[in-house]
């Protein structure tokens, strides 16, 4: 089987195994863009199952698991799952996984303690989301908690002193122009909800949501930069505050509970899939993203839109109006704009320039001026570009 490097170059074990470099330059082209489009793919079911499969758990009749014991679940097999990966980096070596951990945990305790608050705020953030999606319809969820995109290019500018185009502030008015459209379809009652929801605990969740991501992806992409820790290490780290602040919310919220009735109370089948997807999904995103480039990671975040509309739709009943529409097509078109690298950004908005006053031109990235560097601030779904929402994630969850 093939296994991917860090690097992004395929090999498969044995003498036989044929590096990317070696291929024929068509044949690496061609693998390249099969790739991207598995990518685009992965990322698509990624983000459009995770909200799906939440929702159907939280609806299904009968016993309601405890959500605060799902996040520390999810937490748990993330770490994990990025300890095994450390453990195979070190090629099976017990001595040296040890050695290493705790030098890079325990020594280096500062650079470790950074991560709680990042921790405290994506644990909070899983925790809403399960809020959310237990109030608002899958749906209408996926369009409003595009906000993350808001949220995160406003923290940019303010902790990281980046700046926007005018096209990307442009989309950032379309987007929150389109959650509002869609809330307002939301509170005006737009089809029948049951009597257990409330939509407006939903969206002070889903904002709530939505802050807390801009603001932890943001500050973990400072961390990142004055490190030099692999991703599965950070992801180790923050599994470790994950779960230690994740028993600390059930504890609080729900500890007298989850005493009463058990840990594992209300688990099916159906919330074991939440919990894999919600471990497993940023990490699966972490190792596939790399292939897809921005304009790949928006129109997958588009159609994950698309496909929890119409899943909606065929699962819980969701009644898709004009209104409703409309806010979800100007969300994804935003999204899409905002995708845009900045090139072809500026390109876009001086070729409407020129149309309107004297007719169409082209205007290219001047020569030798290299792109704008983009930095990943990823939490295992952590997975968020500058300019970018948490794909996954979740999420933390991602």
């Amino acid at each position: 089987m093939a296994a991917v490097g860090a690097g992004g170059s395929t090999a498969a074990p044995g003498s036989g195994a044929v590096s990317a470099g070696a291929l024929e330059p068509g044949t690496a082209s061609a693998a390249h863009r099969r790739l991207k489009y598995i990518s685009l793919a992965v990322l698509v079911v990624q983000n459009a199952s995770l909200i799906l499969s939440i929702r159907y758990a939280r609806t299904l009749p009968g016993d309601r698991f405890f959500a605060t014991t799902a996040v520390v679940m999810a937490e748990v097999l993330k770490g994990l799952t990025c300890l095994l990966l450390l453990f195979a980096q070190k090629r099976g070596n017990v001595k040296h996984l040890v050695l290493f951990l705790h030098e890079a945990v325990l020594v280096q305790y500062v650079d470790t303690l950074k991560l709680a608050v990042p921790s405290l705020i994506y644990t909070l953030q899983n925790n809403l989301q399960y809020v959310a999606i237990s109030n608002l319809p899958a749906a209408t969820f996926q369009v409003t908690y595009q906000l993350k995109i808001l949220t995160t290019a406003l923290f940019s500018v303010l902790m990281l002193n980046r700046s926007l185009s005018r096209l990307q502030w442009a989309s950032l008015l379309l987007l929150f122009t389109g959650v509002a459209i869609v809330q307002a379809q939301q509170a005006g009652g737009g089809g029948p909800r049951p009597l257990d929801q409330n939509p407006g605990a939903g969206l002070a969740a889903v904002v709530a949501s939505c802050l807390s991501s801009g603001f932890a992806g943001v500050y973990f992409e400072k961390i990142l930069k004055g490190s030099s820790g692999s991703v599965w290490l950070r992801n180790l780290q923050l599994g470790l505050f994950g779960t230690a602040l994740g028993l600390v919310g059930l504890w609080w919220a729900e500890g007298t509970s989850v005493a009463r009735r058990g840990f594992f109370f209300g688990y099916t089948p159906a919330v074991w899939g939440v919990v894999l997807n919600q471990a497993f999904g940023g990490l699966l995103v972490a190792v596939v993203v790399k292939y897809a480039d921005n304009i790949l990671k928006g129109f997958a975040t588009s159609l994950s839109i698309v496909l929890s509309t119409v899943a909606s739709i065929r699962l819980f009943g969701f009644h898709v109006d004009p209104l409703f529409a409309l806010g979800a097509g100007l969300v994804i078109g935003a999204v899409y704009l905002y995708s845009l690298p900045r090139g072809a950004a500026k390109a876009i908005a001086s070729a409407s320039a020129s149309i309107s006053t004297s007719g169409p031109c082209i205007h290219q990235q001047p020569p030798g001026q290299p792109p704008p560097l983009q930095l990943s601030s990823h939490r295992g779904d952590l997975i968020t570009e500058p300019f970018l929402p948490k794909l996954l994630t979740k999420v933390k969850g991602s």
